[in-house]
């Protein structure tokens, strides 16, 4: 399942570069995009899983950015 996110404050797009190699390396991502400009998470997985993966997602962006947050 494919799922949509908006991202607050993400303050560079090296910064959402490396967040979207962080969500990619989480157990059952299939794949995982980060849109700078938009500042649109995109996130492939089961959903079955997807609030484990969104939990996971949102500690990889905190280490990254700690203001940045994925809305839900």
């Amino acid at each position: 399942m494919k799922r949509n996110y908006k991202l607050t404050d993400v303050d560079c797009a090296n910064c959402a570069a490396k967040m979207e190699a962080a969500i990619n390396k989480i157990d059952g991502v299939d794949n995982a995009t980060v849109n700078f400009l938009s500042r649109r998470l995109i996130i492939e997985a089961d959903e079955d899983r997807m609030d484990e993966i969104l939990e996971k997602a949102q500690k990889a962006v905190s280490k990254i950015d700690r203001h940045c947050t994925i809305e839900r």
